[in-house]
């Protein structure tokens, strides 16, 4: 054989590996190309050209600081175009939370904390708004006319409001959060946040908003929703993982270790065998328990596939003696309930606020839970549980006969009758009925049969008609009363009314009466100086 012809097979083979390095390279770049063309396409296509548009209704909120009857200072003003900004100040036209600052987690009528609350989840109060078109969200402008910072989370929602046809699937998907952040600054600002890009279209967005560090009330004037009407490319220069998925809510959604899948986790009956467990066989049943004590109900979770013996201390019913299901509302469905029923036999405290909306827990999921889980209850948050009905409040005065605090802050759903049923709690210490829709003849009822009520909130309760009545009821039968709310409640409220609570209701310590017009600074003076243990609120700055 020829020796040229070895060095000709190397070379043609040298040759043929050049050439498929140069196709692979070329291919990519091709692509490449071709995803900047389809990206540049997208930005300046008159077919996907961006949508902006302002709210065009506010559908829900857990509260605000004007009045039911008027529009100056609630939510109602976030609908539309901006009425205030750029100017920067305090503007009736805006919409404002109730609360700011620390004060109402100290005062005298402040809850207990619940224990296990994911240390990511600070919202205090939300506020949900429709647009007009469902688009693929890319910013979302929040102006902010007095105070800014107090927005902590945007979510999306894959429901569309105005469908006649309710969804098989209703999906909410965090846009941007971040934990809360003073702005030493008062003035006006735009508020725009990087959001993340999701894959469905929205006309429904929540803002979460804590305003525990703030120096005053923040106030907002309008929410702006950028979006285009088809799915974008993701852009080359994007990340395919975002920063805020890392976090602990999006870490449980990609992991499946969710409150939607809670059921599949906690019902894992079979574990495979392992060699033993270590020194955990050697600790105290008790010390075990108490250290998953600090965990949260998702760790919980995934804690429990991990051995036996832990899965029976991660599933014993002494884990769930305080349940906070409030920070998994987006998730938290009827599937979810009855998969928890039965390790919370014992639960005593339950907190399901702003749990349950457009059909995610049923009339019929719910009363199935209490019916196991009820008999030990003590206490109940169910602020903004829109699934709520009569039968629900008839379910929860059979089933728990120990509940000594019930909290139905802006239930304003719930039919004016359905708050007789709340009369047979006759151990009630604590009532929240803030925003909702109780009539004078159901809560003279409730006085009568709920002596032992120590505090109690009517804030904005618009169907009390004669406070006088009111009134002479409560220092007749609420003897222990301590702390009373009042707010923005019917101006029949006059300073009569007031002494005669802080005459028979002797252990009084704050009453708050922002809003009752017919009590004048005069009064209030006045009844500070003969009844100094108590401390009436009547203006905002205090």
């Amino acid at each position: 054989m020829s020796p040229v012809f070895p060095m000709l097979t190397v070379l043609t083979m040298f040759y043929y590996i050049c050439l498929r390095r140069r196709a692979r390279t070329a291919t990519r770049g091709e692509m490449m190309n071709s995803h900047r063309t389809i990206e540049s396409n997208s930005r300046t296509s008159p077919l996907n050209a961006e949508v902006v548009q302002y709210a065009k209704d506010v559908v829900d909120f857990s509260s605000h600081y004007g009045s039911e009857n008027s529009m100056s200072y609630t939510m109602w003003n976030l609908a539309g175009v901006p009425n205030v900004f750029p100017s920067s100040g305090d503007f009736t036209q805006t919409a404002v939370f109730r609360t700011y600052g620390t004060w109402w987690d100290q005062c005298p009528s402040a809850s207990l904390p619940f224990k296990r609350t994911p240390p990511n989840f600070q919202s205090q109060d939300y506020v949900e708004l429709t647009f007009e078109q469902q688009v693929y969200p890319t910013a979302v402008y929040v102006l902010e006319t007095y105070h800014p910072g107090a927005v902590i989370r945007i979510l999306a929602c894959s429901a569309n409001p105005y469908s006649p046809n309710p969804p098989a699937e209703v999906r909410w998907e965090i846009l941007w959060s971040e934990r809360p952040t003073k702005v030493n600054a008062s003035q006006a600002r735009q508020f725009k946040p990087c959001i993340k890009q999701i894959n469905f279209p929205t006309n429904l967005i929540r803002l979460e908003v804590n305003s525990s560090l703030l120096d005053y009330y923040t106030e907002l004037d309008a929410v702006v929703l950028h979006g285009v009407k088809d799915k974008p490319v993701l852009s080359l220069k994007t990340s395919l993982i975002d920063m805020n998925d890392i976090e602990d809510d999006a870490y449980e959604e990609k992991d499946g270790c969710g409150m939607d899948n809670l059921n599949k986790k906690f019902s894992s009956a079979v574990l495979r065998e392992g060699p033993n467990n270590g020194y955990f066989d050697k600790l105290p049943y008790e010390l075990i328990q108490l250290i998953l004590n600090h965990l949260t109900l998702p760790d919980l979770c995934r804690l429990a596939q991990t051995c036996k013996l832990l899965s029976q201390h991660c599933c014993d019913p002494l884990q769930y003696i305080h349940l906070n299901l409030q920070p998994y509302w987006a998730k938290l469905n009827d599937t979810s309930l009855e998969f928890l029923q039965a390790r919370c036999t014992l639960v005593q405290w339950l907190n399901l606020s702003w749990t349950g909306n457009r059909g995610f827990i049923s009339v019929t999921g719910f009363s199935r839970f209490l019916k196991v889980c009820g008999s030990e209850l003590v206490r109940l948050e169910l602020s903004c549980s829109h699934f709520l009905n009569e039968t629900c409040l008839e379910v929860i005065s059979e089933m728990c006969p120990n509940l000594q605090a019930l909290n139905l802050s802006s239930c304003d759903k719930l039919p004016p009758q359905a708050f007789n049923h709340i009369a047979k709690l006759c151990s009630l210490k604590r009532l929240v009925l803030y925003r909702t829709k109780v009539e004078q003849t159901a809560l003279l009822s409730i006085l009568n049969f709920c002596s032992e009520l120590q505090h109690l909130s009517l804030g904005s309760c618009v169907m009390i008609e004669d406070y006088d009545v009111i009134a002479s009821m409560i220092g007749a039968k609420c003897k222990k009363l301590r702390t009373l709310d009042l707010w923005r409640s019917n101006r029949s409220v006059c300073d009569t009314d007031i002494e005669e609570l802080a005459c028979n209701c002797t252990r009084l310590q704050q009453l708050d009466i922002l809003g009752t017009r017919m009590i004048d600074n005069r009064a209030v003076l006045e009844l500070n100086a003969s009844f100094p243990k108590v401390f009436i609120k009547k203006s905002f700055t205090q």
